[in-house]
């Protein structure tokens, strides 16, 4: 089942689902994601916020949130789509993952009336986001596409007054669903967690393929532009034979203009047992993408400037200077090329910066 124009709200934050089918037994299967959760009537799925009845499928969070932040688009992150600006972000409630390591556990694996204390309807997003000076609408902090009706009604009332809009998300998404998510998607930041499908069924409670279909998909069949970031877990997924893997298949599968990430673990939830991520992982990760092809690797979570910073896939000169959220020296033209030898730059710019910077704003709509 596809999407609607309209929701019809049934009670408060809660609306008909979509991609879904009946099983012979009466069960209502989801179609959403890779999950293909069973659901009997009541019945929730693994991300929780949605939920089978008589009818078929609810969304439970709609137009709930864990609350709205004004933040810089590098810290999605995103440091090829219009570097500088901010972006109204925010997420709702649940996860289709299971990640032992989740960074912000607190949304992710909250139930909805523990963390969805915000409410507002698209449109007032879509206006509040205007009114702020965003130049984009992030769906974020936990995965959109578990509500991934409210954040494509969202998008289009963002596309209606100029605003781009983002995902941030783990692509754990079926082919039949992401046809109708990421149509209205300007943007995505896709988390790769590992690159063996053992870390991904012990850690995520999930599976690798889908994700490299995701990204395979998103990159050679639509407009969306796409980073992917990986958080480097010691021990884990860090190893030079792992990093080596990911960045052949990277190169092959996605190109070498798609910006990857290598950022920094901190000890969280169910993994507080694992240290920090040390910068040489990160500084040593990115030297191995950069050997193996890739033209823009990252760093992230640490102070690096070298390893935060953009530099031209022609002739290798620093373009885009950036050190955590601060930006500083500028060398695109106005085309968005390398002003010293002439090579485009993959990505989406402006003719000059904005210079949002790092500060975060908490709205209340």
């Amino acid at each position: 089942m596809g999407n609607g124009s309209t929701r019809e709200m049934i009670a408060p934050g809660v609306v008909r689902g979509s991609w879904w089918h009946r099983l012979a037994d009466g069960r209502i299967q989801c179609d959403l994601c890779p999950r293909y959760c069973r659901l009997r009537p009541g019945q929730r799925g693994f991300c929780f916020v949605r939920q089978a009845d008589e009818e078929g499928m609810l969304l439970t969070s709609y137009g709930r949130a864990s609350g709205f932040c004004i933040d810089p688009i590098e810290k999605k992150p995103l440091n090829h789509f219009y570097p500088g600006s901010s972006v109204l972000s925010f997420g709702t409630a649940g996860c289709n993952l299971g990640c032992r390591f989740c960074q912000n556990w607190d949304i992710s694996k909250a139930r909805q009336d523990d963390r969805l204390s915000d409410w507002a309807a698209p449109e007032r997003i879509a206006q509040a986001a205007r009114q702020a000076g965003c130049r984009s609408v992030a769906f974020t902090y936990n995965d959109p596409v578990i509500f991934a009706e409210f954040a494509i009604d969202t998008a289009r009332a963002c596309h209606e007054l100029g605003l781009k809009t983002v995902a941030v998300t783990a692509g754990y998404i079926t082919p039949e669903a992401r046809r109708d998510f990421y149509a209205v998607m300007d943007a995505a930041n896709v988390d790769l967690k590992a690159f063996t499908e053992d870390f991904y069924h012990k850690l995520c409670f999930a599976h690798l393929q889908p994700v490299l279909d995701t990204l395979i998909w998103l990159v050679h069949e639509t407009d969306v532009w796409v980073e992917v970031t990986t958080l480097l877990i010691p021990g884990h997924n860090d190893s030079e034979a792992e990093i080596a893997r990911l960045c052949d298949w990277f190169v092959e599968h996605l190109g070498p203009d798609v910006p990857l990430h290598f950022t920094a673990f901190h000890p969280d939830f169910k993994m507080m047992d694992v240290p920090h991520t040390p910068a040489a992982t990160l500084r040593r990760a990115r030297q191995q993408a950069l050997a193996a092809g890739l033209h823009h690797v990252y760093t992230g979570n640490v102070w690096d400037r070298e390893g935060q910073s953009t530099y031209c896939a022609g002739c290798g000169r620093l373009l885009i200077e950036r050190n955590w959220y601060h930006l500083g020296a500028w060398n695109l033209d106005e085309q968005g090329c390398c002003r010293f030898c002439g090579t485009r730059l993959a990505g989406h710019f402006e003719a000059r910066p904005e210079q949002w910077g790092p500060r975060r704003e908490r709205l209340f709509l």
